[in-house]
């Protein structure tokens, strides 16, 4: 089977878009291919993180992944920061990356925009991303837009070694989803809906109280035209909640357009909100019975175990390669 490798950072509150765009994704891919399914802390950790809400949220996501309907029989579900062969070779990465590439991330541009000071972690994390990737030789990298450029520099990382010290690593490839959705901000839909906004009416966070989401919903931009119309470049607000409605629903775009023909947004807000709270309402159900339970940390220390025995053979190899001396 293929190997698939992807990871979720422990920043904010997860999002429906989280959910719809890659975890149900994930869920999938499970079934026929070996998965390995970070919360990836130590990427989180270069923006300054409070400690106690770093934990939590480390917790939250793991334990949603649970939720959404990941196997940890079927796949590996761990910390990154507990499998410490992903910065060895993150650090092993760091060497053979140029600082132009680095400087040309557009994640780094837009994260460092406008501050005094940047830490030296947000300009490298793009080599430990890329360690994420190869210390597993992954074959196949759910990834959204805004990692494009990322993997790019993975896949640049990788045929670098190979040139250097034969060929060893997979070149990763980006697996794009037959139907995938990108969920878009509540209140600009030209901005991706984020679970680090400080906006919090922007997103609808996966933990949301069914109160919460109505009210989130019910103001959430639309425009003065006020016909449930389908149209990105015209009408993007009420076309992303269609999207939200169409993947939380049976319904596809044409019979949501159909079911509110001459009717103002007031209703289909209405709908929309149940819906979007119905469709959440069995994850965290799920979720809540993972966190009461106490199988979370068994999950994560296998699924660790089990990422360690693969890493550490990568991590053998690379070092070996490179010309350092191996204990015997």
């Amino acid at each position: 089977m293929k190997r698939v490798l992807s990871g979720i950072q422990p920043s904010g509150q997860l999002t429906i878009g989280n959910y719809i765009g890659a975890m149900q994704n994930f869920v999938k891919l499970q079934h026929d291919h070996e998965c390995f399914f970070m919360i990836v802390d130590l990427h989180a950790i270069t923006v300054a993180q409070e400690p106690a809400a770093l934990h939590e949220q480390s917790e939250q996501v793991a334990a949603l992944y649970l939720a959404a309907g990941i196997d940890p029989n079927k796949a590996a579900i761990f910390m990154q920061s507990h499998v410490p062969q992903h910065a060895e070779l993150g650090w092993l990465m760091t060497t053979i990356s140029y600082m132009g590439e680095l400087e040309r991330m557009t994640q780094f541009k837009d994260k460092s925009e406008g501050k005094d000071s940047v830490g030296a972690g947000l300009f490298v994390y793009p080599a430990l991303m890329a360690a994420d990737i190869l210390i597993y030789n992954a074959d196949l990298i759910p990834v959204g837009d805004d990692q494009k450029q990322h993997l790019e520099l993975t896949r640049d990382l990788a045929n670098r070694f190979n040139h250097r010290f034969g060929d060893f690593f997979t070149v990763p490839q980006p697996y794009i989803p037959e139907v995938g959705a990108r969920i878009m901000s509540l209140d600009d839909a030209s901005k991706k809906m984020s679970k680090s906004s400080a906006v919090a009416g922007s997103l609808i966070a996966l933990l949301d109280d069914p109160a919460v989401i109505r009210k989130k919903i019910s103001r959430a931009k639309t425009d003065m035209e006020a016909v449930v119309k389908y149209d990105p470049i015209n009408k993007p607000e009420i076309s992303n909640l269609m999207s939200i409605y169409a993947h939380t629903s049976d319904l596809s775009i044409a019979e949501i357009e159909a079911k509110y023909d001459g009717q103002m947004y007031g209703p289909f807000k209405k709908d929309l909100a149940e819906q979007v709270a119905s469709f959440i309402e069995p994850l965290q159900a799920r979720y809540h019975e993972v966190r009461k339970s106490g199988e979370l940390h068994d999950v994560l220390k296998s699924g660790a175990e089990r990422a360690q025995a693969a890493a550490q053979q990568t991590l053998d190899e690379v070092k070996r390669r490179m010309g350092f001396v191996m204990p015997r």
